[in-house]
């Protein structure tokens, strides 16, 4: 399988299947086990937390493509709760329950272990300092299927960061391009103020942004062979359950 070709097969698997368990209700549950209060606060400081106690403001920059007010709001509300650190580690047990509860018995999760994590050691971090915190994050050994959907979740941040890079070089924000991608509606979802329609112009600046992001991803499916690239598609759809192609 060719590079490019690899890139596009997992993108959207990995995307989805991350987004499934980001907005699972069982993964808010854990939050509020943990002390957190209903609403975006486990979500923020979770997910965000590899940054260590960075101002929120900080915080926003890094991620980019939720509105401001949201992480914010949500940043400031689980900063009472616990230090990043503890609320990232916390939000990572999340992450590998999630995986277990999820990912299909059938699948070799034990392949797709080493071949994500020979992309996860291949990634060039530069700018992309989201990716570059949940892949310090430890992974455990003694859990094969958690340790799957850590990885995948730390391969969805290495596309969400080269994402925005690929955004602001092709002459968007990241608030337009939420509201091109998925819609006003959902973009107000995600937390941007009364987003308004964007010019029909703007959508060839996203198509842009969408290839950028797939050549940005390229130099860590290079270290995978032809072959290990549609292994690695293939675990890759067995382990989400994303119709094959």
């Amino acid at each position: 399988m060719e590079i490019l070709d690899c890139v596009s097969a997992v993108a959207r698997p990995l995307h989805d299947f991350g987004d499934e368990f980001m907005s699972d209700d069982a993964t808010a549950a854990i939050g509020l086990r943990a002390g957190f209060a209903p609403g975006r606060g486990f979500y923020c400081r979770g997910r965000f937390g590899v940054l260590g106690e960075a101002p929120a403001p900080v915080v926003q920059a890094i991620q980019g493509f939720l509105g401001p007010e949201l992480v914010i709001a949500g940043w400031e509300a689980g900063r009472s709760v616990m230090p990043p650190e503890e609320a990232a580690a916390c939000y990572a047990r999340a992450v590998r329950t999630w995986g277990r509860a999820h990912i299909p018995a059938e699948a070799d999760v034990e392949y797709f272990n080493r071949l994500a994590q020979r992309l996860i050691d291949a990634a060039d971090a530069d700018a992309l300092p989201l990716f570059a915190g949940w892949r310090a994050q430890p992974v455990p050994g003694d859990d094969p299927v958690g340790a799957a959907m850590q990885r995948i979740h730390v391969l969805r941040e290495h596309r969400g960061a080269c994402h925005l890079v690929a955004v602001r070089l092709s002459g968007l924000s990241a608030r337009e391009a939420m509201v091109v991608n998925l819609g006003v509606e959902q973009a107000a979802h995600y937390g941007w103020r009364e987003p308004s329609p964007v010019a029909a112009a703007l959508v060839s600046r996203w198509q842009r942004a969408e290839r950028l992001t797939d050549e940005l991803q390229a130099p860590l499916y290079a270290a995978l062979t032809g072959r290990q690239r549609a292994e690695f598609a293939r675990c890759v759809v067995a382990l989400t359950g994303s119709p094959s192609s």
